[in-house]
């Protein structure tokens, strides 16, 4: 027989059971499109996740109290030992680098805003004039903090979008009063709607200058210093002077630590990565499942096709011929459940990226190959015990018991 033949003579066969071949695609196209669908949500937080440290440009380091490997829970704080404070002196002579360009101290509380009647609880950040372009955020409305000395509590704020909007509506907000805890700012500005960013939704902070914000919780330590190197190329540079000075100013002790975007990046890079190839390892043990389907429906077949077979074996058929048309109906059953399966999981990947727009889900190229490759394999490979079964039938035996 001619190839083509063997595929009509297998599609034949299909079409004759064509409840039995609707299950076996359902469960091969059930199997790709998990595939498709959990790696897509995989390489979907992957891209998230570059694309917000990507809007905070490329030059940015950040510096935070405690080396990497005390900082957080660890043995230390179950001594009541936590890692020395960062202070304004300590951002302040950052700026001794040739190296960098600006810094953003950064304090971080919570408290209750109010104006008339309407309050609620608010995130506060506290920080200084350069925060600005060193997140790369954008103003809807009059002015950021003031410039000048970062030591200044001036009684000014900048309000996130929403929070304007619900405590102001559609009336001016700048130049108003609000109550900040039991002191009183005067709003100067209005930030432009960001959304989330970072762990921040810049959309609900108010922003005050950083010693008004050490008043407001009562300390003097910092959360985080962001540092902006003047250029790409400065970025190490100033990562090393940022190290020094610091473990200068603080008796030759290293208790800071200084991170990369880069080096941010990579680790979330290779754990988003990890996470998408376990994920698909999970879904492709469905495929798995719909080949095992695949081989008890075909060796079900085989005890049903037992005259036919015996007729072809009577006729000469060889016992590879007889494989090949079971290895023929496996191939086509494997292909067009992975068509399918394809084809649902590119509309289960966008139906996802319309419910949740700013999640970039989009499946990578070689998980749609891996999981088409799979399909096949699977079906194939689990096809081969019928197909052996059914060659190995003796004609006369088998026309016999039919």
């Amino acid at each position: 027989m001619k190839p083509v033949d063997v595929a009509q003579f297998a599609l034949g066969s299909l079409r004759g059971s064509r409840a039995r071949t609707l299950l076996m695609i359902l469960a091969m196209s059930i199997g790709v499109a998990s595939v498709v669908v959990l790696t897509g949500l995989g390489e979907g937080a992957r891209r998230y996740v570059i694309n917000q440290f990507s809007s905070l440009g490329s030059n940015l380091l950040i510096v935070f109290p405690g080396r990497t490997e005390t900082a957080g829970f660890g043995p230390g704080m179950l001594l009541g030992q936590i890692p020395r404070e960062l202070g304004l002196d300590d951002a302040q002579a950052l700026l001794r680098s040739r190296a960098i360009g600006r810094i953003a101290p950064l304090t971080v509380g919570s408290s209750q805003i109010s104006r008339d009647a309407r309050n609620r609880e608010v995130a506060v950040l506290g920080s200084t004039a350069d925060l600005l372009e060193v997140r790369h955020m954008s103003l809807a409305q009059g002015q950021f903090l003031p410039a000048g000395d970062m030591r200044s509590s001036e009684s000014v704020c900048v309000l996130g979008a929403k929070i304007k909007s619900e405590l102001f509506g559609q009336t001016p907000a700048v130049g108003a009063l609000v109550r900040l805890g039991d002191r009183r700012f005067r709003v100067i500005g209005v930030m432009a709607g960001q959304g989330e960013s970072m762990g921040f939704n810049t959309d609900e902070l108010v922003i005050v200058p950083v010693a008004s914000a050490h008043i407001l919780f009562n300390t003097s330590g910092l959360f985080r210093i962001l540092v902006e190197a003047k250029s790409r190329d400065a970025v190490e540079q100033a990562k090393r002077d940022a190290e020094e000075i610091l473990t200068r100013r603080h008796n030759g002790e290293r208790d800071v630590t200084v991170i990369t975007q880069d080096a941010v990046l990579a680790t979330f890079d290779r754990i988003l990565r990890a996470l998408t190839l376990a994920i698909g390892g999970i879904a492709a043990i469905s495929l798995a499942v719909a080949g095992i389907l695949i081989m008890n429906v075909m060796l079900i077949a085989v005890s049903q096709r037992v005259r036919e077979i015996g007729l072809l074996k009577a006729l000469g058929a060889p016992a590879a011929q007889i494989r090949n048309l079971f290895f023929a109906e496996a191939i086509l059953l494997s292909g067009i459940g992975s068509v399918a399966g394809l084809i649902l999981g590119e509309i289960g990947t966008r139906v996802i990226a319309q419910i949740y727009p700013s999640l970039p889900v989009a499946a990578p190229w070689w998980a749609v190959l891996a999981a088409f490759g799979t399909a096949l394999g699977t079906g194939i490979l689990f096809s081969v015990w019928p197909a052996r079964r059914a060659a190995r039938l003796d004609p006369v035996m088998a026309l016999a018991r039919s």
